[in-house]
């Protein structure tokens, strides 16, 4: 790396500007002064980058020297830094803010060229109705009031990532990443925040109506004790909760999927409820919901939809274990999925999340990590759009 290369941003050991104080706080850690200077660096140009953010367009955007780039790409690609560290003490950053209402768990789809890439693979991708090439990362969003911030994110590696030893020496992949199914990825996001966080867990929120592991999820947030609200596909099996559900008792019922079961028993007595939309206002909807367990468990769960029967597209099914929470209040938690599919937007359009260039598994950590501090910033201390960050010598 060009350590004595000069970037005219202030030292990461601490500036007098928010971003340096913001920079220095999360990447404090890293061992080298130019280590922290390009860390800060490359957040600077993810701010203040329109459009791609390419490196040389980032290293443009932070200093005149022609070998910025080199210097940023061997920073994001090569340089040896841990991750963990920084996602840490962001999550300790934005939770200085506020306790956590949630925390979501989001999937986020990176369309990729060519089959070097780490974890790169062919997949169905139901929003845009065709197979694309990719790579699936899984993050994690604290949710603060109208904000929902990324802190943490796992890397999909299919399953032929795991034998092939060219690819995963190529792309850097360490002995201890293999293959793993998406639900353990997101019960690994939760388990982790867990660990770190100094608030009272906070409920999980997941989309999985597209994943049809989704009852491994549930089971498994239940064992670790998490507060959840999951939506699942439309026909998962799921069993009617009876008082007879003991071990002796599991295959008393054959399972319904989850959309009929709802619409077989609850569409007599819709519960009217009222929520809170994104323009603030207020509006009546009408929930049908039950009491349901999976196939194989004992524990009941309460299983609940949007009753909607004029609108081509049924609403997402939804399963909680809050029993006894108001529907309301489970509405809403459900509600911010779809906050979080405009952070992801937001995170595509402003702090460059489809924008890695590099193949490596360390590369592509390290560029999320950024990305994620870049839009905590953006949202949290970034300075008023009349001043502008300053462009560097």
């Amino acid at each position: 790396m060009a350590g004595q290369q000069q970037v005219g941003v202030a030292s990461a050991a601490g500036g007098g500007d928010p971003l340096s104080a913001f920079a220095a706080a999360l990447f404090g850690h890293l061992p080298r002064a130019d280590q922290r200077r390009w860390a800060q660096g490359y957040l600077q140009g993810l701010l203040s980058t329109p459009g791609k953010k390419s490196v040389r367009r980032l290293a443009a955007a932070i200093s005149d020297s022609p070998t910025a780039s080199q210097s940023l790409q061997q920073f994001i690609n090569a340089s040896p830094w841990e991750w963990d560290p920084a996602r840490k003490e962001l999550i300790r950053y934005v939770e200085q803010r506020a306790a956590p209402r949630a925390w979501i768990i989001a999937t986020a789809v990176l369309p990729k060229r060519g089959g070097h890439s780490c974890g790169v693979h062919r997949r169905f991708v139901p929003e845009a109705g065709r197979t694309i090439n990719c790579q699936l990362g899984i993050g994690v969003f604290l949710s603060l009031g109208e904000l929902q911030l990324p802190v943490d994110w796992r890397l999909m590696l299919p399953e032929q990532w795991n034998a092939d030893e060219r690819l995963r020496e190529r792309a850097r992949i360490p002995a201890v990443a293999r293959h793993r199914p998406l639900w353990a990825h997101a019960a690994d996001l939760a388990g982790s925040l867990a660990r770190h966080t100094r608030h009272a867990p906070a409920p999980v929120v997941a989309d999985m109506s597209d994943h049809t592991d989704v009852a491994q999820l549930i089971e498994q947030l239940h064992r670790q004790g998490r507060a959840m609200v999951v939506s699942v596909p439309p026909g998962m099996g799921v069993c009617p909760a009876t008082a007879r559900t003991t071990a002796s008792h599991l295959g008393a019922h054959s399972p319904h999927g989850a959309r009929q079961f709802l619409y077989q028993h609850s569409t007599r007595h819709p519960h009217v409820v009222t929520v809170t939309t994104p323009e603030h206002g207020q509006r009546h909807i009408r929930i049908l919901s039950g009491l349901i367990r999976l196939p194989g468990t004992t524990h009941t769960l309460r299983i609940f939809t949007q009753w909607r029967p004029s609108l081509q597209r049924p609403a997402r099914v939804w399963v909680s274990n809050l029993l006894d929470a108001r529907l309301d209040e489970l509405m809403s938690l459900a509600q911010l999925h779809a906050r979080t599919r405009a952070t992801m937007t937001h995170l595509e359009q402003e702090c460059g999340l489809l924008d890695f260039e590099g193949r490596s598994y360390p590369g592509w950590h390290h560029h999320m990590t950024l990305v994620s501090a870049a839009y905590a910033y953006s949202r949290l201390c970034a300075p008023a759009a009349d001043q502008p960050l300053p462009r560097t010598a």
